[in-house]
């Protein structure tokens, strides 16, 4: 069976009080329509065109790298409207295509999956997504006849009865996708409000004797957003659903409720994470981690037995057995080896560090090749920049480069050489030598006093 979705996403959201379009604003740090999105695709849903309308440039530079296609609702004239703007998309397609909206990230993929399946199974021309609510005030009813639904009546325009039903239209859906098309071609927008509604294809579809039918599902899956407080209040849903996915896998969260990880991030059994912590993007962290309180993990990937506390991480790697904080900085492009110690208001940029070499305390490598073995004192600096060009640093195997060194790049410092206690390196030092590069001390007898600098009591 031929499947593709359909996601409504034009809309700028005036409750939201933003510039940015409101399917861009992040829930669990993913864009609320890439998490529509993604989810799709994990339901096994691969051709999926996006209806775009105001900020429909942002829209598609915020997706661009899922491989969509893009419709565009010039006018938001209502959710029919939207649909009919696609109509290029669905044109001459044979199958079944589902409607969900943009800004409604909690749908999961199993029910995605179910919802093609109920359709298919029930020889339905349309399947609605349903809740059961105890309040349904303010939502449009689902009339039903067994299995079978009847009509959707909006709130307003129920009778004594159709109130007192508590299944409530989520306002997605699955067609079969002639039928809908026929549809969308004789869908009329004379009611009070000038609109098209989609609501409205599932009256033309019973006029025809098409069989429609309804999935209950939990309502929290079909919460949408319009408001900054809703906003918050699906993070805190997909949060809690996030990590309790990942205590239920073998992972120990110390604080959930202060403790923040993104949907895609992955993390292996017997870690332990302390409160504070914030995991983004793609991150991969191993088995048997300790993550004290207050870092930030970035697109990165931390291997196994390693120790991290109060640090930021971006867009690296850190082998095991490593040990990274407090207050360390490795910027994007790094590459951290295994059994390393990178210490405390260290600072590393796009540079590889060996295995087993020690970074302790207030260093800043940037821009260097440095080899296993090595041992950096406090206040080594690596100097990558010369106003103009960043230039690299390549420090070999065994290196002992002592305490306030500067290393002037570009320059090479081979094995097993030492680097003398507050040296200026601009030139390379071959392997076996000692670099000494600083004047020559000379003590003033006397200069205080003619100076008449001392203190008197």
């Amino acid at each position: 069976m031929y499947k593709c979705a359909l996601i409504l996403a034009a809309g700028q959201g005036k409750r939201i009080k933003s510039d940015l379009p409101k399917v861009l604003h992040k829930v669990c740090g993913k864009e609320m329509v890439n998490h529509v999105i993604d989810t799709l695709r994990k339901g096994n849903v691969e051709d999926i065109n996006v209806i775009v309308g105001k900020g429909a440039e942002l829209v598609k530079e915020n997706t661009k790298a899922r491989n969509v296609s893009y419709s565009l609702q010039e006018e938001q004239l209502g959710t029919g409207h939207a649909v009919k703007c696609a109509i290029d998309f669905l044109k001459n397609k044979k199958g079944t295509v589902a409607v969900f909206n943009g800004d409604a990230p909690l749908i999961k993929e199993e029910t995605i999956e179910e919802l093609f399946k109920a359709h298919k199974e029930s020889g339905n021309s349309a399947t609605i997504l349903t809740s059961i609510l105890d309040d349904a005030s303010g939502y449009g009813r689902i009339i039903r006849n067994e299995n079978e639904v009847l009509k959707i009546v909006e709130h307003k325009d129920c009778n004594e009865e159709e109130l007192k039903v508590r299944e409530i239209n989520s306002g997605m859906y699955c067609f079969e996708i002639e039928s809908l098309v026929e549809c969308l071609d004789n869908l009329s927008n004379d009611n009070s409000q000038g609109e098209y509604y989609i609501t409205d294809v599932i009256g033309m579809m019973k006029e025809k004797n098409e069989k429609v039918g309804a999935l209950v599902i939990n309502y929290e899956e079909t919460l949408g957003v319009n408001s900054r407080v809703q906003l918050a209040e699906v993070e805190a849903i997909l949060r809690k659903r996030i990590n309790n996915k990942h205590l239920e896998n073998g992972v120990t969260i110390i604080d959930p409720n202060t403790t923040y990880i993104g949907i895609d991030v992955e993390i292996g059994q017997d870690t332990i994470i302390y409160p504070g912590n914030v995991l983004e993007g793609n991150t991969v962290i191993g088995k048997n981690c300790l993550l004290y309180p207050n870092s930030r993990i970035n697109n990165s990937i931390i291997g196994e037995d390693v120790e991290i506390q109060s640090s930021v991480i971006l867009e690296s790697e850190v082998g095991n057995n490593t040990t990274v904080g407090p207050f360390a900085y490795i910027r994007p492009q790094s590459v951290i080896g295994k059994n390393v110690r990178i210490g405390d208001f260290v600072e590393i940029k796009k540079s590889t560090i060996g295995n087993n070499t020690k970074v302790s305390h207030l260093t800043y490598v940037g821009d260097a090749e440095v080899g296993e073995g090595c041992n950096f004192g406090c206040g080594t600096v690596t100097v990558n920049y010369d106003g103009k060009n960043k230039n690299k640093t390549i420090i070999g195997n065994n290196s002992f480069i002592g305490c306030n060194t500067n290393l002037i790049s570009p320059v090479t410092v081979e094995d097993n050489t030492y680097i003398a206690a507050g040296s200026t390196i601009t030139n390379d030092v071959k392997s076996g030598e000692l670099a000494v590069a600083r004047a020559k001390q000379r003590n003033i007898e006397g200069w205080v006093d003619k100076k008449g600098l001392i203190k008197k009591k």
